[in-house]
């Protein structure tokens, strides 16, 4: 089974209140889960790896063989990617850790997009930090 997971992390203030989302769907575009999860006080750039790891757990739970990832941190799908080399010692093992769950795939690829074409996880963020119920 393929799936096209959405992922998209956020903090108010860098670091600040943040939050992970996914929305998960079929190459079709039927959603079939969409979660989110409070962060505490991390860095953006933290959200955005724990978005990526909370869209991988949830593909794999459903059973995903082939996913293929859409956010729109540059960074984050460049590291993955192995284009650029993680630096920072605090997104090392996020980093890894997403390798670790890639790896559980059969096939697998990571892109950006604008922000406005990643509008349903962007959302989920911005209600999981506004204190709305999210998830499903």
């Amino acid at each position: 089974m393929k799936l096209r997971i959405n992922v998209d992390g956020g903090a108010r203030g860098n670091p600040g209140p943040a939050a992970a989302a996914c929305v998960v769907a079929t190459p079709e575009g039927e959603v079939v889960a969409e979660r989110a999860q409070l962060l505490g006080s991390v860095t953006n750039n933290v959200a955005e790896y724990r978005a990526l790891l909370l869209g991988l757990r949830v593909a794999a739970e459903l059973g995903a063989e082939e996913i293929e990832v859409i956010g729109d941190s540059e960074l984050i799908a460049r590291q993955v990617q192995g284009v650029y080399k993680v630096k920072h010692e605090a997104m090392k093992p996020l980093h890894r850790e997403a390798m670790q769950a890639l790896a559980g795939f059969a096939k697998w690829s990571i892109r950006t997009v604008p922000r406005a074409q990643n509008a349903a996880a962007d959302a989920l963020v911005n209600a999981a930090l506004d204190g709305a119920p999210v998830g499903g």
